[in-house]
């Protein structure tokens, strides 16, 4: 995002709304399991609905892309994150806020990262451009 702890955690600047609002538990391989729906069923859409005054979404990993993006999203993670022009640059449907879609920031993603290069030349200065802006 190209900001600083100090505006990063500023949570009259950015809102980091997780999927599920809780712990959902970890898989057989330590990962975390998909979120709960009850629980995003639970938080996340009142959440949303009370802050209008949203612009921009980071959607970050497949679950969050499956819930903003619906029927838009596509099969896989890469090719949802490949499309992110598509989804960032589309006419915001009633007031909705412009998505944009990312790849989870984890070291586990290091290999993807270094397989798509397009990822930091390509979206990572939109990305940067548009937070600087919207901030």
């Amino acid at each position: 995002m190209g900001v600083g702890e100090d505006v990063f955690y500023d949570a009259a600047r950015v809102a980091i709304v997780p999927m599920g609002f809780c712990f959902p538990g970890l898989d057989t391989k330590g990962g975390d399991l998909p979120p709960r729906p009850e629980c995003r069923k639970t938080w996340h859409d009142g959440l949303f609905a009370a802050m209008p005054q949203i612009e921009l979404v980071l959607t970050i990993g497949q679950y969050a892309q499956a819930y903003h993006l619906g029927a838009a999203r596509r099969k896989t993670l890469t090719q949802t994150v490949a499309c992110w022009r598509e989804y960032f640059e589309a006419e915001p449907e009633d007031g909705k806020p412009a998505v944009l879609p990312l790849p989870h920031p984890s070291w586990r993603n290091n290999s993807w990262l270094k397989k798509h290069p397009w990822f930091e030349t390509e979206l990572l200065p939109v990305l940067r451009a548009e937070v600087t802006r919207l901030i």
